[in-house]
């Protein structure tokens, strides 16, 4: 039996300790679930990843300060959705400075323990006197049995909230890893993810846990691409309370603990890509063959990345000529004779030279995978490509280019 078991119906409160809510503040015009609140029982070691877009919203800048000022410690996350208060200047930094200073208030925390995160239409002020009532509220309704309303508050345009969870035996002793995450369109992370979050009940010390989580945002969330969009607002963000009072100290527990977070953040982030605005399939780009495994993500992840290697799966046409041309315009340095490239079972490429195979097949093949239930890994279009023969491998994760995300941005902001 693996030591990694998925809990079902697990999510982001599934680890010891942790309790959510998610509500109706009023700042979708929808009115649909729209703030969430995050908490621990007790201060947890905490982790983010962020955005390096330029144009950075204020709830990251506000985090990056607060995990410095606490030295890696939190308690609570207030997300909202509707509103990504970005390029929102002083107002919106004061707007999200007093989010955090509301939750911590009411939790009776300090406001450097208090984390806070945003998503929706950049360049839109936050209606605060909603934000506040919408705090107070959802605290009033934070149980562990809240996780699920607390990943729906979070949604923009993606079709389903994104939840997981895996426990996972140490040791000296069980502990979980759950998480929740949102994101549809402008995905294209550099060192995060559109908006993630990660919690975990193992006693685990502060450095070890930053390296964890900075290594599993590295194998997830930026091995993923819808539309080649870095947000302003991408984050990860992760928390481990130690409730489970179970210590991950030896390098065992600790490789074990980071294959569990990675394969958490995995989960989350392939849920992203199939969930990708207008996306009728999961695209899996799997790379052999590098010289180093950074070589061997470069290439995957441009590849996932090529609106025309995108565009071509939707219209079910195996161009591998596409594909070839994505790889070898990565930046990584390859002998073109050692080139292979597989779509599914079908091999189109073998030592640089095309091979012949049957089209129709090949067709059928990414047909039927827009028919497979959704992230049952039937949904999948699988892409096979070596470089060469290093040790190098890497996996990127994206979806096809349909007529439909066109549509979905056009009418966005209206």
């Amino acid at each position: 039996m693996s030591a990694i078991e998925t809990i079902e119906k697990g999510g982001i409160t599934s680890a010891t300790g942790f309790s959510a809510a998610g509500i109706t503040a009023g700042l979708k015009p929808s009115g649909a679930k729209d703030l969430a609140v995050l908490c621990s029982d007790r201060l947890a070691t905490a982790a983010g990843t962020f955005t390096k877009n330029v144009v950075c919203a204020p709830p990251v800048t506000v985090c990056k300060g607060k995990l410095e000022a606490s030295e890696g410690i939190a308690r609570a996350i207030v997300v909202n959705s509707g509103q990504a208060n970005a390029a929102t200047g002083v107002e919106g930094t004061q707007n999200a400075l007093r989010t955090a200073d509301e939750a911590a208030r009411i939790l009776g925390e300090e406001a450097k323990h208090v984390l806070v995160a945003s998503t929706g239409v950049i360049g839109r002020q936050i209606n605060m006197e909603k934000m506040v009532a919408g705090i107070s509220e959802a605290c009033k309704q934070m149980s562990p049995d809240g996780g699920d309303d607390a990943a729906k508050a979070i949604m923009t345009t993606d079709l389903i909230d994104k939840q997981i969870a895996y426990k996972v035996k140490l040791s000296s002793g069980t502990v979980i890893v759950g998480g929740m995450s949102k994101g549809s369109g402008m995905i294209h992370p550099n060192m995060a993810t559109m908006l993630g979050f990660v919690t975990s009940d193992a006693a685990v010390e502060s450095g070890t846990w930053s390296k964890i989580v900075k290594e599993a945002s590295q194998k997830s969330f930026n091995q993923i691409t819808v539309d080649g969009d870095t947000s302003t607002n991408d984050c990860l963000i992760a928390l481990t309370n130690g409730a489970s009072e179970v210590v991950a100290d030896t390098q065992e527990d600790l490789n074990l603990l980071t294959e569990t977070v990675t394969k958490c953040c995995q989960h989350l982030a392939k849920a992203i890509a199939r969930d990708g605005e207008g996306a009728t399939v999961l695209l899996e780009i799997k790379v052999s063959g590098a010289a180093s495994d950074e070589d061997a993500c470069l290439v995957a992840r441009t590849v996932a990345g090529s609106s025309l290697v995108k565009s071509a799966v939707f219209g079910r046409d195996p161009n591998w000529g596409r594909i070839a041309a994505a790889a070898g315009r990565a930046g990584v340095d390859f002998d073109e004779s050692e080139l292979d490239i597989f779509l599914g079972p079908h091999q189109m490429m073998q030592s640089g030279q095309p091979v012949e195979y049957d089209t129709e097949a090949a067709s059928k093949y990414m047909v039927d995978a827009s028919k497979g239930e959704y992230m049952s890994g039937e949904d999948s279009v699988i892409i096979t490509v070596s470089i060469g023969g290093g040790s190098g491998s890497g996996t990127a994760w994206g979806c096809d280019l349909s007529y439909d995300y066109v549509k979905i941005n056009a009418e966005y902001t209206t």
